[in-house]
């Protein structure tokens, strides 16, 4: 008892930090300073320094791999520099002619604010580009810093950036696929010099560590990823490329496949170089608040007038399930759900199935909701009984407790005599639960994680599932969530403590009295769609362990 007390009271007194935390946030204030997020201040003065315009470089040993050179003044005082503007229906891209980089992207058909998602930027207090270029042992080629000259082949879909340098000449050919979020980019290398060369082509998505933490009582993860035929899917967070403790093989063999990727909540972009050519992966941490992840592919060795194409793919869009399959192998590990992938899949498949015939994702919720209540039915029946039969038991176990107050031993052996006699199974009731844990918890990172949910109505005033219901507290101009579902969610939770079985001891009863409100608190914060699965869930348990409790006293009587 006195371990469940222990636990009780850190699960409150947890609950009531980060409420705390979270309110001052919510009011302008800073963070609690053990709480504050890594890097939470920005400091644009560092973002954009020279070094965010580093070149990876081949040393002498091919296997001595990647340093990051400074870059002279000269280069980064050039001038001419444009943009040019490829677009779809469902993503618009910037191209600069300094590099040839991909410097801004936007998400038309996801909004933030009534506005288009930018994912990829260049500014003071946010950086993340694609960018790409050569490198030669010896030899400075054209890279991501030298000014190239555009030239539009097809308006708004495809445009080829050039330049020459050294007796070599790079042409980037950037084409836009219709409907699609994925970007076709060609690099054909020419040797005009008069003697061969060993060029290799780098692929890197540049970013700062910024994060913006959508709330103190759920995270996911921001960073860097990677993926390989051999060693499947791994994310690398900035905090590990940082202190150098990346520790997984990044050498790709020829015809081996493999990605690098930057990944956040709902979105990432990645570069899916060829296969054709061994390649290797590099990351790197450019200054105080930038880290950049990249892939460089080794080319055929260029004779004098030869030339040589490599290609690529450039994903930058939503981890929608459906889109991510069809962009390359693996691609669809990027929406991680981690240990419990093998669970989470078909729930989410289920999902989709089953938001294809409502066409809504709040019913799809509600529907799935009750078809996994049915299917753990068993088992819930087997929990709920067995706390029915403890509730019976309650008043003769507060007696034991003032019989043998003072004498613990003989308190538990008059408990487990009468549990023998009654039959009744004191982790009866706990057991079926335990079992079913994985699946509201896979089902729980299904929904935080489907960018399918980002701005997915439900009914009435739910206007996005992804976001906290904020109804209540629109109606009043109070700048913290209070909405109707997290309330809902209380009085729930509040019936089924009173439903189950009352603590003989009275600061544990208190505490599971109390609990419901602590737990409504944090659910202010979290996404509708969450809460509204909550919701479905408490109410079905709430009418089977009632039903329940109706059969046992109709039984006693």
């Amino acid at each position: 008892m006195d371990i469940k007390k222990t636990l009780l009271w850190v699960v409150f007194s947890v609950s009531g930090v980060m409420l705390f935390n979270n309110w001052q946030i919510s009011q302008g204030n800073n963070p609690l300073p053990f709480l504050a997020p890594p890097s939470s201040v920005p400091n644009p003065q560092k973002i954009n320094n020279a070094n965010s315009d580093a070149v990876p470089t081949v040393t002498e040993q091919k296997a001595g791999g990647i340093t990051v050179p400074s870059l002279s003044p000269e280069i980064s005082a050039a001038a001419n520099i444009k943009t040019v503007t490829l677009k779809n229906n469902l993503v618009e891209i910037e191209i600069s002619t300094k590099g040839a980089t991909i410097t801004k992207a936007t998400l038309k058909k996801h909004l933030e604010n009534n506005e288009p998602i930018v994912l990829l930027q260049s500014q003071a207090s946010n950086t993340y580009l694609a960018r790409s270029g050569l490198i030669s042992t010896g030899l400075d080629l054209a890279n991501h810093n030298d000014i190239y000259l555009d030239k539009v082949l097809e308006d708004g879909q495809k445009v080829a950036f050039t330049v020459d340098k050294n007796g070599v000449t790079l042409e980037k050919t950037f084409s836009l696929l219709p409907d699609s979020y994925v970007i076709a980019v060609q690099n054909k290398v020419t040797n005009h010099s008069v003697s061969p060369v060993n060029i290799f082509l780098y692929t890197e998505l540049v970013r700062d560590s910024n994060i913006k933490e959508e709330s103190q009582f759920y995270s996911t993860f921001t960073g860097a990823a990677i993926y390989t035929d051999q060693q499947k899917y791994h994310e690398v967070a900035f905090s590990d490329i940082e202190k150098n403790k990346v520790k997984i093989p990044t050498t790709l063999l020829k015809g081996e496949e493999g990605w690098v990727a930057m990944v956040q909540h709902y979105f990432a972009s990645a570069w899916i170089p060829d296969s054709a050519n061994p390649r290797e992966m590099y990351f790197n941490k450019l200054d105080n608040n930038l880290f950049r992840v990249g892939l460089k592919s080794e080319l055929p060795i260029l004779a004098p007038g030869t030339n040589t194409i490599q290609s690529s793919k450039l994903f930058i869009g939503p981890e929608e399930d459906a889109l991510l399959k069809e962009v390359a192998p693996g691609f669809e590990l990027i929406k991680d759900y981690g240990h419990l992938t093998i669970i989470a899949k078909p729930l989410f498949w289920l999902l989709t199935q089953i938001h294809h015939i409502v066409q809504n994702w709040g019913w799809a919720i509600i529907v799935l909701t009750i078809f996994i209540k049915l299917a753990f039915f068993p088992l819930s029946a087997a929990s709920y009984k067995s706390m029915a039969r403890m509730k019976e038991v309650q008043p003769r176990l507060v007696q034991m407790k003032e019989q043998y107050k003072n004498d613990p031993q003989k308190l538990n052996s008059a408990m487990m005599e009468m549990y023998k006699k009654e039959k009744i199974n004191p982790l009866g009731g706990c057991l079926p639960v335990v079992i079913q844990i994985p699946v509201f918890i896979s089902l729980y990172w299904v929904l935080l994680l489907s960018v399918e949910m980002r701005g997915a109505p439900w009914l009435g005033w739910i206007h996005d599932l992804s976001k906290p219901d904020t109804l209540l507290s629109d109606l009043v101009g109070l700048g913290t969530p209070i909405g109707i579902l997290p309330i809902l969610m209380a009085i729930s939770m509040f019936i089924q403590t009173k439903l189950n079985p009352t603590p003989p001891d009275p600061v544990q009863a208190k505490v599971m009295l109390y609990m419901p409100l602590a737990f409504s608190l944090m659910f202010f914060f979290f996404p509708s769609g969450l809460v509204l699965y909550y919701i479905v869930n408490n109410v079905l348990s709430i009418a089977q362990q009632w039903q329940i409790n109706r059969m046992f006293e109709v039984k006693k009587s």
